[in-house]
């Protein structure tokens, strides 16, 4: 038995909430959020080199995977694998990209369902983006 780190009171260390107050997994000492993340220690330009995020906070609010390489819902990095990302190289849902494989994006070259592209695209509904200027 520990205590709820919330309310105090006594509660079981297997308990996924606490009875008395609803706070969740209130055996942990700390607790930021729901889902998993990692971040590698080895870092280039500051970033982790590898930051996966599938994550939320006690508030619900998505914790964007942010490295060299990202992985997650939500993602920003130089190869970034998520649904909605930014990054050079991009494997999305949704991206802006230098180079991307998504369903909707835009970027410098891109195959896509359906973007927006300036040198290279391939795809559905893929079109230039210097032909909405020129």
């Amino acid at each position: 038995m520990k205590n709820c780190r919330d309310c105090g009171k006594e509660i079981s260390e297997s308990a996924l909430a606490c009875p008395h107050c609803g706070a969740p997994f209130p055996y942990k000492e700390k607790w930021d959020g729901w889902g998993y993340e990692y971040k590698s220690k080895t870092r280039i330009l500051g970033m982790p080199l590898l930051h996966v995020s599938f994550k939320f906070r006690p508030n619900y609010v998505p914790v964007p995977a942010r490295g060299f390489i990202s992985i997650g819902q939500f993602g920003a990095g130089v190869i970034n694998i998520s649904q909605f990302g930014v990054g050079i190289f991009s494997l999305s849902q949704f991206t802006v990209a230098g180079f991307a494989v998504c369903q909707i994006g835009l970027a410098y070259s891109l195959i896509a369902q359906v973007g927006l592209y300036w040198d290279k695209g391939w795809g559905q509904v893929v079109r230039n983006i210097q032909s909405f200027f020129g």
